[in-house]
């Protein structure tokens, strides 16, 4: 039987963009990141056209990441009640956008921009647009995330994106990283924070030099983040076969990142393959505790950006 003509792959029309060697794949569904190539090898471990995502793979989290405790929070004083999308812990997971349909604003051969309209639901009784702009140049890739509101009160906002870092030979013990942050947030058994920062300096988690991972399970929110003259905190990653060098940038809008080396994905093969350095304009649970939660007022335009460089 010949295949349906309008069949389309799970994350949608796919929008590929290139700039010399480079060239990612940007998805539909969700506006994600499903790979990133550089020099013919792979800079993501992401997914292949006829896979769903898992592990939140290149995803962007909007309009909070990470995880809302509970699905619960107040705003503006009422509270409000999310949908509980991870209910193996009874929270409220990632946002609201990742599976949904973007619309596709602009593909260009070397950048593409998608938009989505958040309508009022239950738990998010507001209306907020999202734009996602993509683009290869030079320097590597640069992502772009706006959002405005376009109701007619204040909203509660947050940004998030879930890339995991790849080196070719898939041992991630071996990778060695730096992270410029001096500090994590304690999390309780459910993975929220308690309210503590607690210093890396002489623990497991410092990799303000760069060093091997080795056999450390990280699922740890970092923050205190250094910046160079411009602002931007970089996360390198090196190693591999050939030999190479991965930098996740950050500027200033970004002050936490989320790294997770997948010891827990539900898909064995997954784990350990690739590092999700996840940058955060907000801490987990900010819906709650407002660590980097945003209002933005009606008719209030806000943009943040993040990108990595492969070397």
């Amino acid at each position: 039987m010949a295949a349906d003509a309008g069949a389309r792959p799970p994350s949608g029309r796919q929008i590929e963009i290139r700039h010399g060697d480079q060239a990612a794949v940007v998805t539909e569904v969700g506006a994600g990141l499903r790979t990133y190539r550089a020099g013919g090898l792979e800079v993501l471990d992401g997914y292949g056209p006829e896979e769903r995502c898992s592990g939140g793979r290149g995803q962007l989290l909007l309009p909070w990441p990470n995880r809302v405790r509970d699905g619960r929070y107040t705003f503006a004083g009422r509270g409000q009640q999310l949908p509980l999308t991870e209910p193996e812990r009874g929270h409220a997971i990632h946002g609201l956008t990742r599976w949904v349909g973007w619309t596709v604003r602009e593909a260009g051969p070397d950048r593409c921009a998608l938009t989505c309209i958040v309508h009022p639901q239950p738990g998010y009784p507001f209306t907020l647009a999202l734009e996602a702009r993509y683009q290869l140049d030079d320097g590597g890739l640069q992502v772009a995330v706006g959002a405005t509101n376009r109701g007619l009160d204040p909203l509660p906002y947050a940004a998030g994106a879930h890339p995991y870092l790849r080196l070719d030979d898939g041992v991630l013990d071996r990778w060695r990283l730096r992270l410029p942050a001096r500090a994590t947030l304690e999390m309780d058994e459910r993975a929220i924070p308690t309210g503590r920062l607690l210093p890396v300096a002489g623990t497991p988690l410092d990799f303000t030099e760069l060093r091997p991972i080795g056999p450390a399970r990280l699922d740890t929110c970092f923050t205190e983040l250094d910046r160079d003259a411009d602002g931007l905190a970089r996360v390198v990653l090196e190693g591999g076969h050939p030999r190479r060098r991965l930098t996740l940038w950050v500027p200033t809008d970004h002050p936490y990142l989320m790294v997770f080396t997948g010891d827990t994905l539900a898909e064995e093969g997954r784990r350990r393959r690739g590092l999700a350095v996840e940058p955060m304009t907000a801490a987990p649970n900010a819906f709650q505790n407002g660590l980097g939660r945003r209002t933005l007022g009606p008719g209030e335009e806000l943009w943040t950006r993040w990108g990595i460089t492969p070397g």
